[in-house]
């Protein structure tokens, strides 16, 4: 008999120890080959209650939260697939094992929209491992101690967080160079906790990151916000988690002291807000005072129904989260797995969209998170009796390129932004930058349509 959500206890598997799940005698050989071999590429982490509460296991594989949880056969060509298969299956030595996993991670841009090259801010000349400052209101931070999930989503963009890879990791020990480079950094208004998730960290732990940033001297961080999938794969974390209440309190604590606080919460698909626990965990949360913004990309195989996204804002709303993003899936480890045409993204979001009522229209997209900035697809329009793209940028390396139609010529290939070309003129008006008074930390940079790669130093030209 399965555990009551309410009296379960956190319990983890990973690729080696999911063999001791009750749902593992539901896989076949084929299914448990894939998870042995993919997992080793990507990372894997389930919990008892994503398999006990999330999946309905007479439909696997295509249950969507399965497929949001567990690695498959196509998420790696046949040929990386094969390779590694028979290193594995002939007992090869782990170190050449390594190396070819290695190779593959290397070769699905670990670090897309120049994570590590451009966002990565510097104190007194010292980059800063943990911190990343990309737009010039938000600067993001990555507890060293946050740096796991309660269960990894299978297109997680910051899957290299996870695979046991330092030098492509982004964590921070403590709070006091966070705190020093807000001090010289007032423009910034709103920082973001991020991970990994944060709400893994017990409630003292997460207290010690955020209690420093709460000082005075740092009022003009206006809005905390804290990136978690916990609501959905971990909902006991605010309910009857042994420090759940002192969680809580902290939240109280953020919002006495002046802040907003907002936590931007995953939920992939409406069966994750369903759960009774689910929802008691959302109104917990709402009435500590802090907000909940509901985000998630548009993902193959989980959510292309317009009808998830319909039932999962107006659930949200009735809750009292609200619906924020629905994002791309971004170019990123097995983003062939799970992309979408833009063109499919759009209708998705149409469709769904044109269903809710008003109080569920704060949501925005389809949005690409790219290297540019954050640019929505706002529609498909004819011009001139040419069918086209009508992007604009929601946020911007340059704050003036924000809200700034423009136009692309129409591909109903296309997945990304670096796959669309420029309907008027032979590039795009971001390519060439714009005159801006910028922060230090913003570096008007080129865009490079013809590869995935950042641009590299030499590439940058001031504004």
């Amino acid at each position: 008999m399965q555990e009551s959500p309410a009296n379960a206890k956190f319990k983890p598997y990973t690729r080696l120890s999911i063999r001791q799940a009750p749902q593992w005698q539901h896989l076949s050989l084929e299914h448990r080959q894939a998870i042995d071999i993919v997992a080793r590429v990507l990372p894997f982490r389930v919990n008892a209650y994503v398999l006990d509460q999330l999946i309905e296991w007479d439909r696997i594989p295509d249950d969507p939260i399965y497929r949001l949880t567990f690695p498959h056969r196509d998420m790696l060509p046949d040929s990386e697939f094969f390779d590694l298969h028979r290193l594995v299956s002939n007992g090869a030595p782990e170190a050449q094992i390594d190396q070819l996993v290695r190779n593959i991670r290397m070769r699905m841009n670990p670090h897309p929209a120049g994570q590590m090259t451009h966002n990565v801010p510097t104190l007194d000349g010292v980059a800063l491992r943990g911190l990343q400052h990309k737009y010039r209101e938000t600067v993001l931070f990555f507890p060293g101690a946050g740096q796991t999930c309660h269960a990894y989503c299978t297109f997680c963009f910051r899957w290299p967080q996870f695979v046991g890879m330092e030098e492509l990791k982004f964590d921070a020990k403590e709070s006091q160079e966070l705190c020093a480079y807000l001090r010289r950094h007032t423009e910034t208004t709103d920082l973001l906790v991020t991970g990994g998730d944060p709400l893994v960290m017990n409630a003292r732990s997460l207290a010690e990151y955020l209690d420093p940033v709460l000082a005075p001297d740092l009022a003009h961080v206006q809005s905390i916000r804290i990136g978690t999938k916990s609501v959905a794969y971990w909902p006991q974390r605010f309910v009857t988690d042994k420090d759940a209440d002192e969680l809580l309190r902290l939240f109280e604590r953020v919002v006495a002291a002046g802040r907003n606080l907002a936590l931007m919460a995953h939920y992939s698909h409406p069966r994750e807000l369903q759960q009774p626990i689910a929802q008691q965990a959302l109104r917990r949360i709402i009435a500590t005072g802090a907000t909940v913004r509901i985000q998630a990309p548009l993902i193959r195989h989980v959510n292309e129904d317009p009808a998830c996204w319909s039932e999962l804002w107006t659930t949200g709303v009735r809750l009292g989260a609200t619906p924020y993003y629905m994002f791309v899936e971004r170019d990123t480890g097995p983003s062939s797995y799970f992309k979408l045409p833009l063109v499919k993204a759009y209708e998705v979001f149409q469709q769904a969209y044109r269903s809710v009522s008003g109080l569920a229209r704060t949501v925005r997209g389809p949005s690409m998170s790219a290297f540019p900035g954050k640019v929505m697809v706002d529609g498909i329009v004819e011009l001139g009796g040419d069918k086209l793209f009508a992007l604009q940028f929601l946020q911007a390396r340059n704050p003036l390129w924000v809200r700034r139609p423009f136009y692309a010529k129409f591909d109903a290939r296309a997945s990304w932004l670096d796959e669309l070309r420029p309907a008027f003129g032979e590039r795009f008006f971001f390519e060439q930058g714009l005159q801006a008074d910028l922060p230090d930390i913003i570096q008007p940079v080129a865009f490079h349509r013809s590869t995935r790669e950042p641009p590299s130093a030499a590439d940058r030209h001031p504004c």
